[in-house]
């Protein structure tokens, strides 16, 4: 609850600081976009969801399981969509639900995707590192515009308590954690924690071991260029963003990627980002917003309607493959 009120309030936020004519040109982007190229940003989406499965394949593999592909595209697309209501309750159900499909260890794929997640923050890290070193006065100019405007007033005063506040609750938070881990450092907790941060290290570092490794770097370039050309094409979608090439979208797909963690599915948190981000590049911040809203709607969209379709067809499967079995025991 606390991520889908910080996401209403996100998107109350993107609304009211609007100006009236920001207002009228959001509202005219939204009624002059092209939707019908929100389908092809779908099935590109709806690719990389694939893809990802596969690779999720790669790392079950040396476990000693060869689960069907059909079942890993299906357990990964309904993590997507259990996400949206929960946060991280996807990456439980995900490995739930390939488990009793293919009667595998759940811990044991509790392990393959902390190895997944890992390398997923890496990637991260490096298109972040990419896009700052490709345009590095506009991503300083915007971070600078948003510190800028926590830090000092309209009139240009440094709001001094606001700067001594947050200060002291960083100091804070920093000694209560330090004071944390000395008292707790042998407890349940902190030997959990202590055990998640070792599996996601072990994780990284078995890619080294791993026989298709190549593979599994490959499968993850697929994706994220299927992320960042989905984006691409969703340039076209509106006249106001139409001029925009990689450059953007590999902004969009570093700042984008975070503020979908922020709030429950992303929801307010990445229209705001966007909102804030295009106009570096020439975009008014209603017709922004409005592509932030297109966006959003294109990535959550397809994963509600494969979710639900999931969800529909995952019994069928299981019926043909109980069907089959005795069959082929006779």
């Amino acid at each position: 609850m606390l991520f889908l009120g910080l996401g209403i309030f996100l998107l109350w936020l993107s609304a009211t600081h609007l100006s009236e004519e920001n207002k009228a040109h959001l509202f005219e982007a939204l009624k002059g976009a092209r939707y019908w190229l929100i389908v092809p940003v779908m099935v590109l989406l709806l690719l990389s969801h694939y893809i990802r499965a596969l690779r999720w394949n790669i790392l079950i593999r040396p476990l000693g399981y060869r689960p069907a592909v059909r079942f890993t595209f299906i357990a990964t697309l309904l993590g997507y969509f259990f996400n949206l209501f929960v946060p991280r309750l996807g990456e439980v159900m995900k490995c739930t639900i390939l488990a009793k499909q293919e009667k595998i260890p759940a811990d044991k794929l509790i392990g393959t995707m902390v190895t997944e997640r890992a390398f997923d923050f890496l990637c991260l890290l490096l298109i972040f590192l990419i896009t700052i070193l490709i345009q590095f006065d506009l991503i300083h100019q915007f971070a600078s515009g948003q510190i800028n405007a926590v830090l000092y007033a309209e009139n240009g005063e440094l709001r001094i308590f606001r700067l001594l506040m947050s200060l002291a609750v960083v100091g804070l938070l920093i000694g209560v954690i330090y004071w944390l881990t000395r008292i707790f450092s042998h407890s349940k907790f902190m030997q959990s924690v202590k055990k998640i941060l070792k599996g996601v290290w072990t994780g990284v570092s078995s890619i080294r071991h791993m026989e298709n490794k190549w593979f599994f770097l490959l499968h993850t370039i697929l994706i994220w260029s299927l992320y960042l050309i989905s984006m691409r094409i969703g340039f076209y979608t509106m006249d106001a963003v139409t001029h925009l090439g990689f450059k953007a979208a590999l902004a969009i797909l570093s700042f984008g990627s975070i503020a979908m963690l922020a709030t429950q599915g992303g929801i307010g948190a990445y229209q705001y980002t966007i909102q804030k981000l295009l106009p570096l590049y020439g975009v008014e911040e209603g017709p922004a917003l409005g592509f932030g809203w297109v966006l959003w709607i294109s990535q959550t969209g397809i994963v509600i309607i494969a979710g639900i379709v999931c969800l529909v067809l995952l019994p069928v499967l299981n019926q043909k493959k109980h069907e089959i079995l005795p069959s082929n025991q006779a």
